[in-house]
């Protein structure tokens, strides 16, 4: 897929896509808005400028390989993939309809562009750990980029992955950390606080950077980085803010797990026009 580097045209992507996120959700009146919206600027940085991946042929040998850790924020890979050419942008709206390849977590039963069914939050870092393996042994150049969610990494599963990727050097993996600071229940601080965040990462063993999760030069400087670090796996932390796009969702833990109404919709399209 030709790539483009240019900020401001990835920033307009970053509008549909945001545009793409609410209209879906208000559709199926279902979904989580608040994670996919914060996720928008790391997805569009990903997939047309730092993956190498092709729609006309998506299980292409030579592709990078990206795990949607925190599933339940689907919406936002949705919206790419269709965008990138995918799957069909005319039937987003149909997300978590019987019978939609738009599932509530990605399921690659529906969609065989993707590289593994994900939502069991916890378990995409050790996926990526796995590709990042077979990458070595086949010498294959290919990389491995896995999302994880804040709330997810107060999983045990997520800290047994960090020590095995620093423990055997594979320096072809890259976590990303949507570190919007919200979870299902509240504020990270208040259900288990995560700080000291990036000198965890590091004591376990991985290069670790944090950058402005919603600044694309940052972002493709930080993947950049991570692509020419050798010896070990990288981290990059972004900091973001949960519901980013639209005034009266961001910030605010009720935009988690629930779905505007069609007048709220009406608002939220009008603030990405």
């Amino acid at each position: 897929m030709p790539k483009i580097s240019n900020p401001a045209d990835l920033a307009e992507i970053c509008k549909q896509i945001r545009r793409h996120i609410v209209t879906m959700v208000g559709a199926a009146k279902s979904g989580h808005p608040g994670g996919s919206l914060s996720a928008v600027e790391i997805l569009t940085t990903l997939y047309w400028d730092v993956l190498n991946h092709d729609p006309a042929n998506p299980k292409w040998e030579g592709r990078d390989r990206f795990i949607l850790s925190k599933g339940h924020a689907a919406p936002v890979l949705y919206a790419v993939l269709a965008e990138c050419g995918y799957t069909p942008v005319e039937t987003l709206k149909t997300l978590r309809k019987l019978g939609s390849i738009y599932q509530g977590h990605p399921d690659i039963r529906f969609i065989p562009a993707l590289e593994a069914s994900t939502g069991s939050l916890g378990e995409g870092l050790s996926l990526a750990l796995g590709m990042g393996l077979a990458a070595r042994l086949d010498k294959a150049s290919w990389r491995t980029y896995a999302l994880l969610g804040d709330g997810e990494i107060q999983e045990g599963q997520i800290w047994e992955a960090a020590m095995f990727g620093a423990f055997h050097k594979v320096d072809n993996v890259c976590a990303i950390v949507d570190y919007n600071r919200l979870q299902l229940d509240g504020a990270v601080k208040d259900i288990m606080e995560l700080e000291p965040l990036a000198e965890k990462w590091r004591a376990f063993g991985w290069h670790t950077l944090e950058v402005d999760g919603h600044n694309i030069p940052a972002l493709q400087q930080a993947f950049a980085e991570a692509a020419a670090t050798k010896g070990q796996p990288t981290c990059i932390i972004a900091h973001t803010i949960k519901g980013k796009g639209v005034s009266f969702m961001e910030g605010n833990p009720k935009w988690h797990g629930v779905a505007p109404s069609p007048e709220e919709v009406e608002l939220a399209l009008k603030e990405l026009a």
